[in-house]
């Protein structure tokens, strides 16, 4: 990982990790329309290095027990 990719990581993981939980916990309202909606927020947020952060986290967050 590149030091600037890095320094962006280290800065943002917080947030990142406080979206992903923001989106998950939308999961039971939603339901089956959850992962369509999920997308669409991903896919809005900017830049794109935060949103694969916020999906990596959403990956994380989704595997646990």
């Amino acid at each position: 990982m590149s030091e600037g990719r890095a320094r962006f990581h280290q800065q943002h993981l917080a947030d990142a990790q406080a979206k992903a939980v923001e989106l998950l916990a939308r999961k039971d309202d939603l339901q089956g329309a959850w992962l369509n909606w999920v997308a669409s927020q991903l896919y809005a947020l900017r830049p794109a290095e935060y949103a694969s952060m916020v999906r990596r986290e959403l990956q994380r967050l989704h595997r646990r027990p």
